[in-house]
This record gives structure tokens, C-alpha cells and sequence, in this order.
């Protein structure tokens, strides 16, 4: 996986906005998560709401992995947008916090790019459905009107294989007297 695809796997959707989360970010960034968040706190007034927010307990079970007595998160962790990774470079002012924020910018603008190509397709896929379920829905109208007329064909061929039927039958004729057959002596 090239580190793009890592970092995109990092970004998720809280409150309908692509945010990465604190853990990650100091993973990526080569730092604790308790360092990133101190260096936040020293400049939070370059991070509104906009840029960073806190995740409430029930988003923050979403993304546990459990908690022991040994280890494991026990604060909740902040959200950072796309704006508050941008800024975090700003605060980490090292050659590797350049390089990171860097490639998780490209990361988002490739996500980005992805949804709005998808949503296109999307687009496109559903115009293709309406047209179909339209084509579907005349083609059984069609089907019901050829139904009708089939129905209605074969109740004039019905009159008409009766009426031709009814002619065929032979009337019977008033017999004449019919001459005898054989050789009749005149007398």
C-alpha cells in the first residue's frame, strides 16, 4: 500500500465532515498523542471548531479498540479536519511534520477527487436505472395491450370460425322421386 492509500484509511466521516483523529495523526507524525495534543493546546486559537473538535463518547466507542487496566485510550480523542491538519503543520515545526502534513493534504484532495467522480458515476448510474424501470414499466404496458388485442383477435376469429361453420351445415333438401333403377318393361 503506498502511503497515500494508508492515510486515506485514516480519514473518516464524524459529524459529515472527513476528519483524521488525534492517534493517527501522531502516528503519522512520529510523535505521542499526548505531545500533539500539548502542542494544540499551546496555540488552540489557531483551531476552531471548524478545524478541530472533540468526539463525543458515543463517536468515541466507534473507534475503540477496548480499553484495559493495562493501556489503551482513555481520553477521547479530538477530530482534526482537513483545515486542522493544515494548521498542525504550522504547530509541529519540524522537517517531518512538513513532509506528513504534505501528504495527508494529497490524501484529502484524492479522496475528495474520488467522491466527486463517484458521485458522477452515481449520477449517471442512477439516470441509467430511471430509464430502464421506465423501458420496463412500457414494456409491460405493451405486453398488457398486446394481451388485449391477442384476446380480442381471437374473439373474432371465434365469430367467424362459428359463423363459417354455420354456413357448412347442410340443409336437407325435399327429395324428388327418384326413377327407378333397372330395365322397365313398357306395358
Amino acid at each position: 500500500m503506498n502511503e497515500i492509500t494508508v492515510i486515506q484509511n485514516k480519514i473518516y466521516e464524524i459529524r459529515g465532515q472527513r476528519v483524521m483523529l488525534d492517534r493517527d495523526l501522531a502516528m503519522l507524525y512520529g510523535v505521542t498523542t499526548g505531545n500533539l495534543n500539548k502542542a494544540v493546546r499551546r496555540n488552540i486559537e489557531r483551531f476552531p471548531e471548524r478545524f478541530m473538535f472533540q468526539l463525543t463518547e458515543e463517536e468515541f466507542l466507534m473507534f475503540q479498540n477496548g480499553i484495559s487496566s493495562w493501556g489503551g485510550t482513555r481520553k477521547v480523542p479530538y477530530a482534526f479536519t482537513e483545515q486542522g491538519v493544515s494548521m498542525l503543520s504550522a504547530v509541529l515545526r519540524s522537517p517531518t511534520a512538513v513532509q506528513v502534513s504534505i501528504s495527508i493534504i494529497d490524501a484529502f484532495v484524492a479522496m475528495r477527487n474520488w467522491i466527486a467522480t463517484t458521485t458522477g458515476f452515481t449520477a449517471d448510474l442512477a439516470e441509467i436505472r430511471a430509464k430502464l424501470e421506465l423501458l420496463e414499466h412500457e414494456q409491460r404496458d405493451n405486453a398488457e395491450a398486446i394481451g388485449d388485442l391477442s384476446e380480442d383477435m381471437r374473439k373474432e376469429l371465434d365469430t367467424i370460425y362459428d359463423a363459417i361453420a354455420a354456413l357448412s351445415v347442410k340443409l336437407p333438401q325435399a327429395r324428388q322421386p327418384r326413377r327407378p333403377i333397372g330395365f322397365r318393361r313398357q306395358e
